[in-house]
């Protein structure tokens, strides 16, 4: 049976963010949260009637809202429009009211049923969602790998074919050599011979 939602609640950066889920740590996993923010006093369960009643429309998602506000949670938001104005300095000497405090919305036992199981759907489409892109970048992954094996392999093959080219040309050059060693000295005998026998007809 799906656990009974609580609300919590944080900020980042520009955003005040909150979220119906069992548990902190589920929280912390909606919200991709790296660290745990409840333990430094970042987060908190939140029974503001308004937040409450947003975030059990749309268990499991993260809504947010400009930060230091009060107005509605949602999946899209805005930036602040008043960053620094609300603020204590001793300038302005202003600082941000307090909201009075209201009673947290009663949500019937079927309501937080279906809110459970909402949540819980909600966390199978991210997981879903999750090993989606990690199938696809394993595939990404195996298709480089395949390309750079294949460009590796054409590397290869070209080397040794280069390497039996080289050699077979530097045979056939020794070749050439020796060939034309052999005719200097073929054309150095004859040519003597032919000499000595010009010489014996001009006496």
């Amino acid at each position: 049976m799906p656990r009974k939602l609580k609300t919590y609640q944080t900020s980042v950066g520009f955003y005040d963010l909150a979220v119906a889920a069992p548990s902190m740590k589920a929280a912390l996993e909606a919200g991709g949260a790296g660290s745990n923010l409840f333990h430094q006093g970042m987060a908190k369960e939140t029974d503001e009637p308004d937040v409450v009643a947003a975030t059990m429309a749309k268990p499991g998602v993260v809504l947010k809202r400009p930060a230091g506000s009060s107005g509605r949670f949602a999946e899209h938001s805005d930036l602040p429009t008043n960053l620094g104005d609300e603020r204590t300095d001793g300038r302005h000497g202003k600082s941000r009211s307090r909201p009075k405090k209201r009673t947290p919305p009663k949500i019937s036992d079927k309501a937080a049923r279906e809110a459970a199981a909402e949540f819980d759907q909600e966390r199978k489409r991210r997981e879903a969602e999750r090993q989606r892109e990690e199938a696809a970048l394993a595939k990404e992954r195996e298709r480089r790998e395949k390309a750079v094996a294949k460009a590796q392999a054409a590397l290869e093959k070209a080397e040794r074919e280069h390497g039996k080219k080289a050699t077979a040309i530097r045979i056939e050059a020794e070749m050439l050599e020796k060939r034309s060693a052999a005719e200097e000295a073929r054309w150095e005998r004859v040519r003597e011979r032919l000499q000595a026998a010009l010489r014996r007809a001009r006496e």
